[in-house]
């Protein structure tokens, strides 16, 4: 028997008991299912006997799994006690920086408002680029970014914590009569010749236009001219239309009136999502994004990177993923 049990693997055990449903008892602690099932199996372990009987069909208590489950109820009831006991106040909102209200952060943020208790606040901003939050982040006026982390000085990396998220493929936007426009998707080699806006200029998001240089880069595709920091998709709908750009964009992006998202092909560029916090902080609902990042991660195979695609080796390296 052991000398002490970690309250984790009795908090799984009593979520599992109470829900008679591994997948259930998993979103209700917002971890992944793999790791309810590996903390089971661990406790099953230390205590040197079942805990479940399992089935395709259904999930019951063991007799010993039953004779546990009123002690596990008493440590954690007290354990919260003694948490809250010390709290001196409430947990404050978590500020959450997203970008636009459409794709890979906004999705995350979206899902793991659902499982958080009603009194843990996820808060949104929405600044495009991790350049510009980088600062913010380091100086605690904000908590959560996401963006390209290998496209941050080594300095302002320095304070920053980052977990790889996706590496979302690229599009490119363009004007719905463009020639290129007509097909499902657009092969890069095409885009010779072309000048595409990718945010130069903006100081907020010159990870973005570093990635796009380096994209281009030989392929005889040029950036867009330097143009002051758009702000709000409004705006940006609107300077877009009025200089007919086509865009360097991600395969979920906002609707642009008047123009098409087609992805990009042979090969298919990656964009590198990782999130990003300040380094030592500690908050349930950076938890429950960063257990949620890992579910979507593992269910949609989103830092799976495809035969043939590309993605600079730095960003490689940051995203924990082999080169394409």
């Amino acid at each position: 028997m052991p000398y002490d049990i970690e309250p984790r693997l009795l908090r799984a055990f009593t979520a599992v008991a109470d829900e008679l449903h591994f997948t259930r008892a998993a979103a209700r602690l917002y971890v992944a299912q793999q790791a309810l099932s590996r903390d089971i199996r661990r406790l099953e372990r230390e205590l040197g006997t079942d805990l479940f009987v399992r089935t395709t069909r259904q999930v019951t208590l063991t007799p010993d799994g039953a004779r546990l489950l009123p002690y596990a109820r008493r440590v954690l009831d007290a354990q919260d006690e003694l948490t809250a006991a010390f709290r001196a106040a409430p947990e404050r909102p978590l500020l959450v920086d997203v970008g636009v209200p459409i794709g890979t952060a906004h999705r995350v943020l979206e899902e793991a408002r659902e499982r958080v208790p009603e009194s843990c606040e996820l808060v949104a901003r929405f600044h495009s680029g991790l350049t510009g939050a980088a600062g913010e982040l380091a100086a605690g006026r904000l908590d959560v970014s996401f963006g390209r982390i290998a496209g941050l000085p080594a300095a302002a990396r320095a304070g920053l914590d980052h977990q790889p998220v996706r590496l979302e493929p690229m599009a490119v936007l363009l004007p719905e009569d463009h020639p290129l426009a007509a097909g499902p998707s657009v092969q890069l080699a095409d885009l010779a010749g072309e000048t595409l806006y990718a945010g130069a200029g903006n100081p907020q998001t010159a990870e973005w236009t570093d990635l796009a240089e380096r994209l281009f880069a030989g392929r005889g595709i040029a950036v867009a001219e330097p143009f002051p920091e758009i702000e709000g998709s409004r705006e940006f709908v609107r300077v877009v239309r009025k200089r007919g750009w086509s865009v360097l964009a991600s395969v979920e992006f906002i609707d642009v009136p008047g123009m098409v998202l087609r992805p990009l092909v042979d090969p298919v560029p990656l964009s590198p999502v990782a999130m990003v916090w300040r380094r030592g902080l500690r908050h349930p609902g950076l938890d429950a994004l960063r257990a949620l990042a890992r579910e979507l991660a593992d269910e949609d195979g989103w830092l799976a990177a495809p035969a043939g695609s590309w993605l600079p080796p730095e960003d490689a390296r940051a995203m924990g993923v082999a080169r394409p």
